[in-house]
Parts: structure tokens; C-alpha cells; sequence
């Protein structure tokens, strides 16, 4: 017997899921102290919990994940709409010098993973799969080279993707957070208003000077979100026709760049109060969702060596973040705050990336060169990135056996 969960269900479970996860970090210091994200802790709950009624009852739990999918559509429309121009050439220099290091990184990675696999006696094209394909790749990139891989001889290699991609999401959530924490802590690190590369925030003289959200604004913001996703989606169809193959956020995340900087030219700018709480919500309710209609049950069978292979990759991580990003990008505020969105990015996806520095900043205080430049490599570039550097171990002569 399988009982589904859909439409409102859905919504209401996942609000739910999120009240329980502010409740319980609330009520442990550790996981309040440790910036864990809200949606990590009541997500996770909720799977577990699942996962014990399916134990006992046999009756199967199915979540629809379209309203899930739909929401990652607009939180990257809520990113592109934040995007300006003046903004991304504020952070030029540190966007330039993260996607360097991202480069750096996912070959490390791959590295790692192919390393692994052969420890293993495996393959090491499953070793793509323990790197960059399931951890900076996502759920996402994993299914899509898991069906490459089958076509090669690489059986179960799809079903181990998409294993280690959810292990690495909840990795990333849980790691991320406490390493930027620490970061912080041990460097006496506190915002810095009067940072030279952040972006600073213009007056719209085109409204009255207070906090008061008005009906307009929610329309407009409603608006401009509905023509990302419904363009984004016609762009994507084109370019799928042509050959050109892109995830579906990336084309909504430019559709909003392009609005939005029409809207500022045309002095029409969108109330960004709005747009950044409706990412907010969308962000929560999509990681909610993700976490807490996660099969633990499947994961389990291939658990040992997915657990082994994901602690050596989170240990890589946190040395690179700790030692290489954090100190490349300048040793204060801003660089502790995209060291924990890095791990997140690195092991998860940029939704856990953004919880991170979410946890973080609403704790320690805001870091706009990070909620810039990280959602930038992690929406738009590393998946181009990540391709590239796929298909560069895929050419190597070991590969070929």
C-alpha cells in the first residue's frame, strides 16, 4: 500500500517540518551553536520518521515533488532578480578568484573519488560518481551521467549518484554552517558595513521611506517571478532543440538577471524587500521537501562504502575551505560566510549553500559579497565547470579499461 502526499499536503507538511526544525534548534544549543540550518534538522526528523512508520506499517510513503521543483525555479529567479550589474562588478575580484578555486576544487574532488574506486577494486568511472558528479554535481547531474554510465557497462552507477548526492546534501548542511562558525569565532571576524567590494544598496526614491510591503509590490514581484520560470522554460526548449543542454533554474537565473537590469535601466527597479523574502520561503520549503522525502531505506543497502567514500570527501572539503578558501579570499567576515556556502556548494547544492550562510549571517550578521558571489558560481558557473572537468577525467587513458 503506498499512500501519497501532494498538492497542499505537501505544503503543509513541509511548514510543519520547518516549525519543528526552529523548535528543536531552538531547544539544543549545539545545533543552534553549530548554525545548522532549520530545514536540515526538521527535514531529517521527518525522513527517519518516515522511514520507521514504512518499517513497521508497510505502507510506502510518496511525496510529489513537483511543487518542490517548481520552488528551486523560483528561488533562482529570486537570485537573478538580485543580480545587477553594478552588484556583479563589485564583486568581480572575489567572484573571479571562488571560481578558480571551484575549479581547483572539483578536480580535486574527481580525484579523490577516482582514488577511491580504485582502493575499492571498482571502476574508476564509479569514482566520478564518488566526485563531482553526485556532490558538486547534484541529483540532477547524477542522473543524467548515471544514464551515460549505464550505456557503458557501468551498472548501478546512476543509483550510487544518486545515493551519494543525498548523503552529500545532508553533509553539506551539517558541516557547512559549524566550519564558517568556527572560522568566525577563531578570527574575532564581525561584518564589515564599509567593505570596498560590497555592493551597496541604493534608495528607491520611487516609494515612501518606510517598511510597509505594499499590495503592488507583491504583484509585480509575483509577476516577474511567473516570467522567469514560464521564460526560462521556452529558453531552455530552444536551446534543448539546438543541442544545448542546461538545468532549468540556470535559464529562469538568467531570465531575471536580464529583467531586472532592464527594470533599473528603464527606472523601474523591483522592491527587492519582497523578492528576497519570497527566495527565503522558497528556499526553506524546497529544502524541507527535498530532506524530508528522502528514501533512507534504499540508501541503506549500499550504505558502507557510500559512508567511506562521503567522510574522506568531507574531510577534503573542510581542508580546502579552512586553509584554501577562506585564506585566498581575504581571512575575514565575508570569506569565513562563502567558506561555509563552499562546503555546502561543494558537497550539496546551492539551495544548502545559501542555508549555510543563511544560518550564519542571521546569527553573526549579513555578508553581501557572499550571498553575491556564491550563488553566482554555484547557479551559473560550476555547472559548466563541472562538465568540463567530467569530461577531462573521462578522457584520461585509465578511464578506457
Amino acid at each position: 500500500m503506498t499512500v501519497d502526499i501532494a498538492g497542499a499536503d505537501v505544503v503543509i507538511l513541509a511548514v510543519l517540518v520547518l516549525g519543528l526544525g526552529h523548535w528543536i534548534n531552538q531547544r539544543i544549543g549545539i545545533l543552534s551553536r553549530a548554525n545548522i540550518p532549520i530545514p536540515v534538522t526538521g527535514g531529517l526528523i521527518c525522513s527517519v520518521a518516515v522511514l520507521i512508520f514504512t518499517a513497521f506499517t508497510d505502507i510506502e510513503v510518496a511525496f510529489d515533488m513537483r511543487l518542490r521543483d517548481l520552488l528551486l525555479l523560483v528561488f533562482f529567479s529570486t537570485i537573478g532578480l538580485g543580480a545587477k550589474l553594478r552588484s556583479l562588478a563589485a564583486g568581480g575580484k572575489s567572484l573571479a578568484i571562488l571560481l578558480v578555486l571551484a575549479v581547483v576544487f572539483l578536480v580535486i574532488q574527481d580525484t579523490t573519488g577516482v582514488l577511491l574506486a580504485t582502493v575499492f577494486g571498482a571502476h574508476p568511472g564509479y569514482g566520478l560518481f564518488a566526485g563531482s558528479i553526485s556532490f558538486a554535481g547534484g541529483h540532477g547531474t547524477a542522473i543524467a551521467w548515471g544514464e551515460v554510465a549505464a550505456e557503458s557497462g557501468l551498472e548501478g552507477a546512476g543509483t550510487i549518484g544518486i545515493a551519494f548526492a543525498t548523503f552529500g546534501l545532508i553533509a553539506g548542511g551539517i558541516i557547512g554552517g559549524p566550519i564558517a562558525g568556527r572560522l568566525i569565532k577563531k578570527g574575532n571576524l564581525k561584518p564589515r558595513s564599509s567593505n570596498p567590494e560590497a555592493p551597496q544598496a541604493s534608495p528607491d526614491v520611487s516609494r515612501p521611506n518606510d517598511d510597509r510591503v505594499l499590495l503592488p509590490d507583491i504583484l509585480t514581484t509575483i509577476m516577474m517571478l511567473a516570467i522567469c520560470v514560464s521564460l526560462g522554460e521556452v529558453v531552455n526548449r530552444v536551446l534543448f532543440s539546438q543541442g544545448v543542454l542546461l538545468p532549468g533554474f540556470l535559464t529562469a537565473m538568467v531570465v531575471g538577471i536580464v529583467n531586472t537590469n532592464v527594470r533599473d535601466a528603464l527606472k523601474r527597479p523591483i522592491q527587492m524587500a519582497v523578492v528576497d523574502t519570497t527566495g527565503d520561503i522558497a528556499l526553506n520549503l524546497f529544502l524541507a521537501i527535498s530532506l524530508m522525502s528522502m528514501d533512507l531505506s534504499s540508501l541503506a543497502t549500499a550504505a558502507g562504502p557510500i559512508l567511506i567514500a562521503l567522510f574522506v570527501q568531507m574531510l577534503v572539503i573542510t581542508v580546502f575551505a579552512v586553509f584554501i578558501v577562506y585564506r585566498f579570499l581575504g581571512r575575514d567576515y565575508d570569506a569565513a560566510v562563502i567558506s561555509g556556502g563552499f562546503v555546502g556548494l561543494g558537497l550539496g547544492a546551492t539551495p544548502v549553500a545559501i542555508a549555510n550562510m543563511n544560518a550564519i549571517t542571521s546569527r553573526y550578521g549579513p555578508s553581501t559579497k557572499a550571498m553575491l558571489v556564491v550563488p553566482l558560481v554555484g547557479a551559473f558557473f560550476i555547472d559548466i565547470v563541472n562538465s568540463i572537468v567530467i569530461k577531462f577525467f573521462l578522457a584520461m587513458p585509465f578511464m578506457q579499461h
